[in-house]
């Protein structure tokens, strides 16, 4: 197990690696990651949410990573990204997103396309309580290529004209 509700089978599944007969096995020291991001940010989400989250993808091998076109630097290569969806009806995908981004240690999250009400998912990493950046971003489509934009500007460049009324703030990052 990697955690209390993370199986190493939920962790490392992938129907792509399965359809390829790629071996989808972290080292060591990658599921020593898996199981810190998962005790840092996904057990204290889930009991937060109050039952089960989907995850898309945690681990993914450099084969698996280069099979579906995952970017070299990718997180989920070193076990320090998951990518979650709220599939059960417990809380939304931008419930999730908020939750971690206001009250859990993070290094990167990202809004993943949807819409401004709701991502079609949540990717969110951790690295260490030292190099965590808390960074927030927003990926959308331009062009046919996947872009990536400040979370805090592209939400106040949508709801710049409802912050102060609806969240009482004068930011809304």
């Amino acid at each position: 197990m990697i955690s209390k509700h993370i199986s190493m089978r939920e962790g490392t599944y992938s129907v792509t690696a399965t359809r390829l007969g790629l071996e989808n096995k972290p080292t060591e020291e990658h599921l020593n990651n898996m199981k810190l991001l998962a005790v840092k940010v996904f057990e204290p989400l889930r009991e937060w949410v109050g039952g089960p989250i989907r995850i898309n993808s945690f681990y993914r091998g450099p084969e698996l990573n280069k099979a579906i076109g995952g970017s070299n630097k990718s997180q989920h290569c070193h076990g320090q990204a998951v990518d979650i969806d709220d599939v059960y009806g417990h809380k939304t995908n931008a419930e999730m997103f908020n939750y971690i981004k206001d009250n859990l240690e993070f290094d990167q999250m990202i809004w993943e396309f949807g819409d401004s009400k709701n991502p079609d998912w949540v990717h969110v990493s951790y690295v260490n309580p030292g190099e965590n950046r808390n960074r927030c971003l927003v990926a959308f489509r331009k062009d046919g290529r996947t872009q990536y934009a400040n979370y805090a500007a592209w939400y106040n460049s949508i709801f710049s004209f409802c912050c102060v009324s609806v969240h009482n703030k004068t930011s809304c990052n």
